[in-house]
């Protein structure tokens, strides 16, 4: 055992007190724990010290059964059970004892008892549910220490179903005097959010308080809680920008006190978790990267290079500048920066430096050509790490004029390579064989090159089966089989029988994975034309058709059938079809049919596993609530009770459980066991497991600085230690350097072998019919002005107050105000509130292209305060369409001849979205382009015909459907319009648009019958307390029509405390809504077919109730 682990459980004891002498470090003469270690340490073999723990075991065991056993003896009985635990022995007799030593104990003994029940359990423990008392009582304690210890007991391990029970004495937590209780209660916060997200949405407001507490420590514990939120949804948390960078710059500028620096650097952690969440917030966001320059430029200056952590500062700071919308004085630093990193001999420093180089080229390749010649030298360093490193920045530099030169270093790597673990890797990366079988598919332009690529392909993995395919990875084998499968018979001399013997002794490999298997089997499906091939297919069907694999035994069976029916395999497997995609019903709607009339007949509806396993983890679940009272003789009596013909659930029933699918006939006295879940069997209690939860650059031209300027700024440095100079290259480096840095400079630059290079025009795809083009979403940049908010201090001011007027002023021009709204986020509320249905100004970029030269046009808006826009567009509202409601006519932008507005159209079976385009210039608008595109919805014209030309002081719109294609809270439509005012003088715009789910809710109308037979079937749901409407007499009713207002549903019926709701998405997916007054809050429970529905019409159900 080394020293440094003996010395430390040697200190064990006298940190626990259990030594004679109080605050005593050495172990005691008489020291059971110290004999015990000074015993292990002496042994020579693994078997005497099995034998002697073995014993001691036993000692312990004796010794916590007995009831003279004292409070301090049961103490060190407790580390002595964890030092054998840590030798990896079983004591699971000591846990009870461990929790009865926290909950009886007092001061020391409950430290001793909490922490060896956090070494000795785990989340999911049953025992654990015998804690939840003690850590209620010892929240509830007016002792510090014990406050203390049971928030680092519920922030480490606690179970998730029992959050609901200690979450309000968390929360009060917040507000202790003790910054160290407030500290440890929003780490509780952090991991329930982290286990059970939904539990704490309602508390959000309450984590921007602890961002803004005068203690540093508390603020630094709630950035836990934000990169978590900020990762799951940034566009939530854009309002915050600004106070993640006044918290950066005081950070920076050492305001904070002298014990949160290490080695004289001030809070280094808290710089690195806040350059993660900046660079989150500011990626792809132009204004919100706009406030982060200064205090980036500001980190690369502070941070001097002289310890590891300041290392760790400025990767993370390059890494955050790559991040986010580039800056190419701030990308030009950055790569300065890197230079220090990749010409330091230390390995582990050139590889941070050439994976910080990696981040940067992918916003300006350029800014390799002042290192090109380290990056050679790293081509031969012997640190195979370093190679491939290189290999993989140089990946990120390729283009059409070097690609032939890097596709040469990386196979001349694969072949040096020793490492056959390495070589896989890198050639069977997740993304390469879906881009390399999709270059396939899809082709170039010319027919005749895309049959010899494919022919090649054939030609190369024929000889490689023919080989040794065995060493070859499972990824390729699949690869393989997918073109031979596809493409072997445009090699007409090749006889599809060699194939097939070749695919099947791939099957016959030991090594062989069950998917390749799929793979395998599918090609010969393909290839196989009767004859000889029918015979070895029918003797592949013979041998794997008993195998335990599902979807073997299927790809068994079609090659089976197909085989044998030439007619139907080249119906269901054609040849020589286009790339269209397929559409695929993924809801797999033609089996509606025999589902209802499955239902119909009494079958169960269908669940899926992880909802079957939340249901069997419910049923042990305690219930924290009070018993309800019992219903009057007058409801009991009605159909209410019978689960069949209503929905309706009884107060007595609950929200949890599944107790809507079990069938009672009234007046039935026997007893029913259908659908009783089996947790007892011959061996006790069935442990059940818990389900597992599941949850475009820009590139902006940048200079390469001349010799002499990088020089003058290496002077700068006044602390940057000397590095080792680099050795004048040879000719033949600067040959190979030409090669793979082609390209990479500007079009009138001379390359680096003397010669004027033009870059030829990319190879082209084949062009997708009606198709927007691609990156549109990802090249949109927001450039919403929110409002700059700092403090002078962060221990007194609030950084997210919006008085506090901002202490940095923008290093780029300012953009001119947007018309803006404030919007209430999932977050927080802002002063003044909004709501997502209303268009949002996430664009405005206006270019004019004429002659090779770019000109920028200013965006500013004709201040004209009388002019009614509003409306002036209302009665260019489209006439099929004018009289349905609609939201407001939101701008989009504006400048002094052009101005872009939009609204959306609620129709009954769908959600319209029009785009006027108006012409306050003098000359007409022509050859107009308008491309509408979205991540989450389909986007689809719909006007008779498209919008070309717009008169001068005329107005134009364009009808869009929207519909979705993938459930969210909230949704964005992207689009650019380009127009030309006169002949060479082409102007594009870029602006976005922001929908609400609630724009896509209709009422649902049905009866309380259909109502129960739909909550029946539904599968997907959650649960959740929301605020009930009490200043009221009916608050049940009020709160029901407060949601019918705003998110359009249907209130089926109310019969007491309980009320059933339904609604619906345009294209008809139901969302049912139960509701129950519990405890002076409303519990609902959502269920619908569609997943993540639920959770998203919830979290609408919450805004709207807390903006009533």
């Amino acid at each position: 055992m080394s020293d440094v682990v003996e010395k430390t459980l040697t200190a064990l004891p006298g940190l626990l007190s259990l030594d004679s002498q109080p605050g005593s470090a050495k172990l005691s003469s008489t020291s059971k724990l110290g004999n015990l270690i000074r015993g292990i340490t002496e042994l020579t073999s693994k078997h005497e010290e099995e034998k002697l723990v073995e014993r001691e075991l036993a000692s312990i065991k004796e010794q916590a059964s007995s009831p003279n056993t004292t409070m301090r003896q049961m103490k060190e009985l407790m580390v002595r059970a964890i030092y054998c635990e840590m030798l990896g022995y079983e004591a699971s007799f000591s846990y009870i004892h461990a929790i009865k030593l926290a909950q009886q104990g007092s001061g020391l003994d409950k430290r001793v008892g909490y922490l060896s029940v956090s070494l000795f359990l785990n989340e999911s423990h049953e025992l654990l549910l015998l804690l939840v008392n003690t850590v209620l009582k010892d929240l509830q304690s007016t002792n510090l220490i014990e406050v203390c210890m049971a928030l680092t007991v519920v922030s480490q391990m606690f179970p998730k179903d029992m959050i609901p029970a200690i979450l309000p004495l968390v929360e009060e937590k917040l507000n202790h005097p003790k910054e160290i209780i407030r500290r440890k209660a929003v780490l509780a916060l952090y991991k329930f959010y982290l286990i059970a997200p939904n539990q704490v949405q309602h508390i959000h407001n309450k984590f921007r308080k602890a961002l803004c507490d005068k203690d540093p420590g508390v603020m630094t514990a709630s950035l836990h809680i934000y990169t978590q939120m900020i990762t799951e949804n940034p566009e939530g948390y854009k309002d915050l920008t600004a106070s993640f960078v006044t918290i950066l710059k005081q950070v920076v500028g050492g305001k904070l006190p002298m014990d949160f620096n290490y080695h004289s650097v001030p809070a280094p952690w808290l710089q690195i978790q806040l350059l993660r969440i900046l660079a989150l917030l500011g990626k792809n966001d132009q204004s919100t990267s706009e406030i982060m320059y200064e205090v980036l430029d500001e980190s690369l200056r502070r941070a001097e290079m002289h310890h590891n952590i300041t290392y760790a500062i400025l990767y993370e700071c390059v890494k955050t500048i790559s991040t986010i919308h580039p800056k190419s004085d701030l990308l030009e630093q950055a790569a300065k920066c890197i230079g220090n990193f990749v010409l330091s001999p230390k390995i582990n420093l050139k590889y941070l430096g050439l994976k910080a180089l990696t981040y940067v080229v992918q916003q300006d390749a350029k800014l390799t050509l002042q290192h090109q010649m380290t990056i050679i030298e790293c081509l031969d360093h012997p640190d195979l790490i370093i190679k491939r490193e290189t290999l993989e920045l140089l990946f990120r530099i390729t283009n059409t004029q070097n690609v032939t030169v890097i596709v040469e270093k990386m196979l001349e790597f694969l072949r040096n390579s020793k490492d056959d673990y390495t070589t896989i890797d890198l050639m069977m990366q997740s993304d390469i064989p879906n881009n390399f079988l999709k270059l396939l598919s899809e082709g170039f332009d010319s027919v005749e090159e895309d049959r010899q690529l494919r022919l090649f392909a054939v030609d190369s993995y024929i000889s490689l089966l023919q080989g040794e395919p065995a060493k070859l990875p499972q990824r390729f084998l699949q690869v393989i089989s997918w073109v031979l499968g596809e493409y072997a018979h445009l090699r007409e001399e090749l006889e599809p029988a060699i194939v097939l013997k070749l695919l099947a002794a791939l099957l016959d490999i030991k090594h062989t994975s069950s998917e390749t298997k799929t793979w395998v089997l599918m090609a010969m499906t393909k290839l196989c034309e009767g004859g000889a091939c029918a015979s070895l297919a029918q003797e592949v069907s013979e041998t794997y058709s008993g195998s335990l694999d599902t979807a073997l035994r299927q790809r068994v069976q079609e090659l089976q059938h197909l085989s044998q029916d030439s007619d139907l395999r080249a119906r269901v497997l054609p040849r020589d079809v286009g790339t269209e995609p397929l559409e695929v019903d993924s809801s797999l709607s033609f089996l509606d049919g025999f589902v209802s009339e499955a239902l119909a007949a009494g079958a169960a509806p269908y669940k899926p596993p992880h909802q079957r396993q939340e249901e069997l983890a419910q049923a042990k679940v305690l219930s924290l609530e009070p018993y309800g009272l019992s219903l009057p003789i007058s409801m009991s009596s009605c159909s209410i009770a019978d689960r069949q013909s209503s929905t309706l659930l009884s107060m007595s029933s609950g929200l949890s459980g599944n107790s809507t699918d079990a069938s009672q006939k009234p007046g039935s006295a026997s007893l029913k066991l259908e659908g009783v879940k089996r947790v007892w069997g011959k061996e006790g209690y069935l442990a059940q497991r818990d389900p597992v939860e599941e949850t475009a650059q820009v590139e902006v031209p940048s200079p390469v600085r001349s010799s002499s300027q990088q020089g003058e700024a290496d002077n700068t440095h006044s602390q940057t230690p000397t590095l080792t100079p680099t050795p004048e290259p040879g000719q033949e480096k600067q040959q190979l350097a030409s090669s793979l840095f082609v390209g990479l400079s500007s079009q009138s630059s001379v390359c680096l072998m003397g010669k004027s290079e033009v870059t030829p025009q990319r190879f082209r795809r084949k062009a997708k019919a009606q198709s927007s083009p691609s990156g549109t979403s990802e090249q949109l940049s927001a450039t919403l002005n929110s409002a700059h908010s700092t403090v002078d201090n962060l221990l007194c001011n609030n950084p997210l107050d919006p008085t506090v007027t901002s202490e940095m002023t923008a290093s780029t021009p300012k953009q001119p105000s947007q018309p803006s709204q404030c919007l209430t986020t999932a977050n927080g509320t802002c002063d003044v509130e909004g709501d997502f249905t209303k268009g949002e100004v996430m664009g405005g970029n206006c270019t004019s292209i004429g002659d090779n030269s770019v000109v920028d046009i200013d965006p500013t808006p004709p201040e004209n305060p009388d002019k009614p826009k509003e409306s002036s567009m209302s009665s260019h509202m489209p006439a099929d369409v004018s009289g349905l409601p609609h939201s407001d006519i939101t701008p989009l932008y504006s400048n002094q001849s052009l101005d872009l507005s939009a609204c959306h159209v609620e129709k009954e079976d769908a959600l319209l979205l029009v785009i006027f385009i108006a012409n306050h210039g003098d000359a007409a608008f022509q050859q107009i382009v308008l491309q509408v595109d979205s991540e989450e919805l389909d986007v689809s014209c719909v006007s008779d015909s498209p919008v070309e030309e717009v008169r001068s002081h005329g107005v134009a719109n364009c009808q869009y459907s929207l519909i979705m294609k993938r459930i969210s809270a909230h949704m964005e439509v992207v689009g650019s319009v380009s127009y030309q005012l006169c002949v060479g003088n082409l102007q594009s715009v870029q602006f976005s648009y922001r929908l609400s789910l609630t724009s896509f809710i209709r009422p649902l109308i049905v009866s309380t019958e259909e109502y129960g037979t739909m909550w029946l079937s539904f599968s997907q749901d959650t649960k959740q307390n929301l605020t009930l409407i009490s200043d009221s007499q009916d608050p049940l009713t009020d709160t029901l029509n407060a949601l019918k207002e705003k998110l359009q549903l249907h209130v089926v019926d109310i019969r007491g405390l309980e009320g059933i709701v339904a609604c619906r998405l345009v294209q008809g997916q139901p969302c049912l809504i139960h509701c129950r007054v519990h405890a002076g809050a409303l519990a609902v429970w959502l269920r619908s077919p569609v997943p993540d529905l639920p959770d998203c019409l919830l979290y609408h159900c919450q805004r709207a109730l807390q903006e009533h």
